[in-house]
């Protein structure tokens, strides 16, 4: 598993599966001349997109950046249609750090949509139940409201399944949230209304997860924006405001769907990367 000692924090990325979504979907009216530059594409035109949760290891407590694709909640058609070649193994990939799922004491919830949240609630027998039954769950208020009352466009990713049997864990906020020192749920809105990014700060020092606003390190770009984004200039604004930020700070961007780099960090101009941390294990396609 990949790995990296941020100070006095572990972040190491677990296994949570895998999906292969439409590349002009995910970069919605960008020309695929210009996107399959930075990021390949298969003969379906799919891209691979992790969907590893974070582990942070951190004054003695064990806290996940969302929570995996889980396991057997999709029909054929859905594991054809979203790409799924390989569900979560998020329990083993705990085994080998020695932890359980009962080990887990925070879950970020960056948002609720069906690839960062299926992971929160597993099959027992015939029953969906709590896949990491002593963690608190954080997510934003609107978020949550919006996942328990779905709009027209948004039903078909906010499932009940994933959220019935964890309503007693769920604890909600508004604007932002300190979950532990160092560790900041902002709420930014764009690609859900109620989505988030998570900032970790250490030593002088920030790891700003971006999440669906920049889903992979090819979406710098603040118009490239996901065709999936209910709200596309709200992510739009946010990311033009963040990526200013992040350049001129020297912070460091980690992802949960690049299939390529888990961390990087840009230089002055944000055109060129200076440091990373990649994806060591094997990719579904070829990375140009």
């Amino acid at each position: 598993m990949d790995a990296f000692q941020f100070h006095d924090m572990k972040l190491t990325w677990l296994n949570g599966g895998v999906t292969h979504l439409d590349g002009g979907a995910m970069f919605g009216v960008v020309p695929k001349p210009l996107w399959s530059r930075k990021y390949p594409a298969n003969d379906s035109n799919q891209i691979e997109l992790r969907t590893d949760p974070i582990l942070i290891q951190y004054q003695g407590k064990n806290l996940l950046i969302d929570s995996g694709i889980g396991n057997e909640k999709f029909t054929d058609k859905q594991l054809r249609n979203y790409g799924i070649t390989e569900q979560s193994k998020i329990v083993a990939s705990l085994g080998e750090l020695g932890l359980t799922t009962n080990d887990i004491d925070y879950i970020l919830m960056t948002h609720l949509h069906f690839d960062h949240a299926c992971g929160l609630t597993r099959w027992q027998d015939d029953q969906l139940i709590p896949t990491f039954e002593n963690a608190t769950i954080l997510v934003s208020q609107v978020e949550w409201d919006e996942m328990r009352d779905p709009n027209i466009r948004s039903v078909n990713t906010y499932w009940e399944a994933n959220w019935k049997s964890i309503v007693n864990q769920v604890k909600t906020f508004e604007q932002q949230l300190e979950v532990l020192p160092g560790i900041l749920m902002v709420h930014t809105g764009g690609h859900s209304d109620g989505h988030c990014i998570i900032r970790l700060t250490q030593k002088g020092e920030t790891i700003i997860h971006m999440a669906d606003i920049m889903p992979t390190h090819a979406h710098q770009n603040p118009l490239w924006v996901l065709a999936y984004d209910d709200y596309p200039m709200t992510s739009v604004f946010a990311k033009q405001k963040l990526v200013r930020e992040i350049v001129e700070n020297g912070y460091w961007v980690s992802f949960y769907h690049d299939a390529y780099k888990r961390l990087i960090k840009w230089d002055t101009t944000g055109k060129n990367i200076i440091a990373e941390l990649p994806r060591t294990r094997e990719s579904h396609t070829t990375a140009k």
